[in-house]
């Protein structure tokens, strides 16, 4: 069940991180922050995901918000992902879930007609003060990143 509520702050966590850093929430205070959860390094959907990201990198920048990737892979698996795909933004390493768990995110799924528990993909926005002020759950990556750039620039202006 899901600890996370919009207009509510978010517990700080703390994840190894690409980098060779562990990253906090409280340490990212000052900046909005998109999070979002997705499945599996260097899967299609979940390539595509980054790869969406990264193109609007420069404008979430503008909007004083930084992007990162979660999902249980190891920190490792994150490093040979973001190197091969070219991204200028940290994945985040969730193995024990405590962050999936955080933000319920770990969902029953069918797997070549096998039920696994697995990431759905999810994304969440963060405000400067830590506040959840958005969450799209069951994501489709196609416009999805569109979606989550206008939501920024809407929180920016409602400052």
């Amino acid at each position: 069940m899901s600890t996370v509520e919009l207009n509510k702050k978010i517990k700080n966590f703390k994840l190894a991180a690409t980098g060779e850093q562990n990253i906090t929430l409280t340490s990212l205070k000052g900046q909005n922050v998109v999070l979002y959860f997705y499945p599996r390094d260097s899967t299609p959907g979940c390539t595509q995901e980054g790869l969406d990201f990264q193109t609007h990198l420069a404008k979430f920048k503008r909007q004083n918000t930084i992007v990162l990737g979660v999902s249980r892979d190891k920190v490792r698996s994150h490093e040979n992902f973001k190197a091969k795909q070219k991204f200028k933004f940290d994945l985040l390493s969730d193995e024990d879930e405590s962050l999936c768990t955080q933000f319920d995110v770990i969902k029953m799924k069918n797997m070549y007609g096998k039920k696994v528990l697995g990431i759905e993909r999810s994304t969440f926005l963060i405000d400067a003060t830590g506040k959840l002020r958005q969450e799209w759950r069951k994501v489709k990556v196609t416009g999805h990143v569109d979606d989550v750039l206008a939501a920024v620039k809407t929180l920016n202006t409602l400052k």
